[in-house]
């Protein structure tokens, strides 16, 4: 089981590694960290026990920003994990050592951005008829509400809009290698976003 709550981690892209026994499955491959310890919370304190990590290597860092990471490096990508105990402290290293192959986790990464799109396409609305003479409801949302009762459009109503570009988690991806010498994840199955995105890897909190 994993030792730790979680990391920051960089999607490189999926491939394809065969099992012992011949099967293929298909594979995210996922830059895990080193990451840093920046700040330890504790529950005499802040009333919980958590860490803050960093990753990544910032172009150029603000005032606070210098001073909130003093000398631990111009950490670009900064998440907080809940933990048990104090047993870290600043400056501690954290890299895909502590997982082991066999180990469930949820993987929480910004979904691709698709720009504008329509019902069909954002919410999977049937659309219109498609004969009698109805040549361009094909794809259109129908009625958004009634001119007598509500009379007018409900808050929330699924229509047309931006659609992706917003925190997804995909849950229960079984660590299927760990290599700490190239800080190397290969997880089961996809992970969301795109290549070169930012994900945060953390214990399973599903059961199976």
């Amino acid at each position: 089981m994993l030792r730790f709550p979680g990391i920051i981690g960089r999607k490189l892209g999926m491939t394809q590694v065969f099992t012992d026994d011949g099967r293929r499955i298909g594979v995210t491959a996922v830059e895990a960290g080193p990451c840093i310890v920046i700040q330890v919370k504790k529950e005499a304190t802040e009333g919980y026990n958590s860490i803050q990590l960093g990753f990544g290597q910032a172009k150029r860092l603000n005032s606070p920003e210098k001073g909130r990471l003093k000398e631990l490096g111009n950490l670009e990508h900064l998440k907080e994990f809940r933990v048990q105990g104090d047993a870290f402290k600043v400056g501690d290293k954290v890299d895909v050592s502590l997982f082991q192959p066999g180990d469930v986790v949820d993987v929480i990464g910004d979904s691709k951005g698709k720009g504008f799109a329509g019902g069909v396409k954002r919410y999977h609305f049937k659309g219109g008829p498609k004969t009698h003479g109805q040549s361009d409801r094909q794809r259109a949302p129908g009625s958004i509400g009634s001119n007598t009762y509500p009379g007018r459009v409900w808050p929330g109503q699924r229509m047309a809009g931006h659609l992706g570009a917003r925190q997804a988690t995909v849950q229960r991806l079984m660590v299927v290698k760990a290599d700490a010498s190239k800080n190397l994840l290969l997880l089961r199955g996809a992970a969301p976003g795109g290549d070169k995105g930012i994900v945060f890897i953390r214990k399973a909190e599903k059961r199976k």
